[in-house]
């Protein structure tokens, strides 16, 4: 995981410990890093805000020797690094869902993303998640266009046990997540979760059609599904969907096979959305709730 990206980061602390702390010398190195950060799919504004950091926060520093030198520039690059990953925005799920359950109202939370991110999948280990946590969880299957979405997502629903409302393909997709509600709201059901068809973000239409479904459905959370090996066209996902639904929070998928890490690195400084958790495998448990500071070290070490 991040192998890439960890070594160009290994690198640059190595070639700038042993630098003269003054911006003409440390300049080179952190344009020979920058390009490196963005060979390894870390969004242009990102690149330059890490160098332009660490040049700013390094340049006059006096160290004398080298151990101490190195913490320093490693601890400046760790707060570099925490600092991109951490949102103004805090936001706490469970927490979020604790507070409609004593209200007596479901929690609802929207799925959005194109397709082959594993948007259905994820679906499927946020229920689990969810049901771990001591949550009951009801499905709505909104993908009513693409062919094998409803079986899909009720394949997943039987193995986990929970109920899916489904209609047939073509249905309003509003109309089933209505449904899904309405079954929640009467049997107590504390979260529902919303599948949709996968939007490709460029096409206006179906986006207009996603964002209407949102105005029906007016839910508590909506969450972009993004996958991580697609490098950069990731963070234009996510400023294209969040301008079209308002996006508050990603999950991130297939962060186990990315070697480059920069779409990981680039989503939040971008969006100022949170990452609320990543896929790490293909089985249910293989969802792990995003923590900047551990993603920092995975990064680092």
């Amino acid at each position: 995981m991040f192998d890439r990206l960890r070594k160009g980061l290994s690198n640059a602390v190595s070639k700038i410990v042993v630098t003269e702390l003054k911006a003409e010398k440390l300049r080179p190195i952190l344009d020979e890093f920058r390009f490196n950060l963005i060979e390894n799919d870390v969004a242009v504004p990102v690149a330059y805000y890490i160098t332009d950091e660490l040049e700013k926060r390094l340049e006059g520093v006096q160290v004398n020797r080298l151990g101490d030198r190195k913490d320093l520039v490693k601890d400046t690059l760790h707060e570099v690094l925490i600092e991109i990953l951490t949102t103004k925005e805090t936001f706490d799920l469970l927490a979020s869902i604790d507070q409609k359950r004593k209200q007596n109202e479901p929690y609802i939370i929207l799925f959005v993303g194109i397709n082959g991110t594993g948007k259905t999948t994820t679906i499927a280990k946020v229920t689990k998640f969810l049901m771990n946590k001591g949550y009951s969880v009801v499905l709505s299957g909104s993908d009513t266009y693409r062919a094998g979405s409803i079986e899909q997502l009720e394949e997943h629903s039987k193995k986990l046990g929970v109920r899916m409302i489904k209609h047939k393909y073509g249905a309003d997709p509003a109309a089933v997540a209505y449904d899904a509600i309405s079954h929640a709201e009467s049997r107590g059901i504390n979260v529902v979760l919303i599948d949709t068809a996968g939007r490709i973000q460029t096409d206006k239409n179906l986006m207009s059609e996603l964002a209407k479904v949102k105005r029906v459905v007016d839910p508590d959370l909506t969450v972009l599904v993004i996958d991580a090996l697609i490098g950069n066209d990731a963070v234009l996902q996510a400023e294209e969907f969040h301008k079209s639904v308002s996006v508050d929070a990603n999950i991130l998928t297939k962060v186990d096979a990315d070697v480059k890490g920069g779409a990981s690195l680039s989503v939040t400084y971008v969006t100022g959305k949170p990452i609320l958790f990543i896929g790490v495998g293909q089985d249910y448990k293989d969802l792990e709730p995003f923590e900047a500071e551990r993603f920092t070290q995975m990064m680092l070490k």
